[in-house]
């Protein structure tokens, strides 16, 4: 009775483990990078330097990319209120296949004080792949619009990869072909073909039966 409660509660303590891990991309690797940025804002150039992570999860026939920044880029002369401040980035897709990837986020939980470092939100895209081998993924552009303002923050230290994952090409893109539709010749088709008949047959009858009647009289 002893050895199976034992058993219960490390089952339960797995269970507890399991609940806070990552569940992330087989033959992902992961690393975090600094990334000198260049930010021109409404109120002259500024530049800072923040660590960047990037996380790859499977979702479906693609993955969940997620971008996080470790330190604040940029900052207002005046408060932002909640809800101010939207960030959106790029991301670079390199090694096997090729692109940029956008990546959005929600907008400022709580508010801003001026002239303090914005901290930027965590930033999700779903990439789908469209080559098979090992794809990395580089921090790009990064942009902020806050109260009618756009500051966009540019890498210019060629940073690294912060993510590398070994994936497979996906499905094609390409919209099924569409199936011909051929006429059907079975009974129900003769019916309705000999109800049209038989109409105009006694729409026929009809006329004739007129043109008699009127002749007679």
């Amino acid at each position: 009775m002893a050895k199976r409660k034992r058993s219960v509660v490390l089952a339960s303590g797995a269970v507890l483990a399991g609940a806070g891990v990552l569940v992330v991309a087989p033959g992902a690797r992961a690393a975090v990078v600094d990334v000198n940025y260049a930010c021109k804002t409404p109120i002259g150039d500024k530049s800072a330097v923040s660590p960047i992570d990037i996380k790859g999860v499977k979702s479906g026939s693609g993955y969940r990319i997620t971008m996080s920044w470790q330190k604040g880029v940029s900052s207002s002369p005046v408060e932002l209120g909640a809800g101010a401040m939207k960030p959106s980035a790029t991301v670079k897709v390199g090694g096997a296949d090729s692109g940029t990837l956008t990546v959005t986020g929600a907008a400022n939980q709580a508010k801003i004080p001026a002239n303090t470092p914005i901290k930027i939100s965590d930033l999700s895209g779903t990439y789908t792949p469209k080559a098979a081998g090992k794809v990395t993924f580089t921090a790009g552009t990064l942009t902020i619009v806050a109260l009618g303002t756009t500051t966009t923050c540019t890498p210019t230290n060629s940073p690294g990869a912060s993510l590398t994952l070994d994936v497979t090409a996906g499905d094609s893109d390409s919209p099924p072909a569409a199936t011909p539709q051929l006429p059907q010749t079975g009974p129900e088709d003769s019916f309705v073909a000999l109800g049209t008949l038989g109409g105009t047959v006694l729409l026929a009858g009809a006329a004739g039966a007129l043109w008699l009647t009127r002749r007679a009289r």
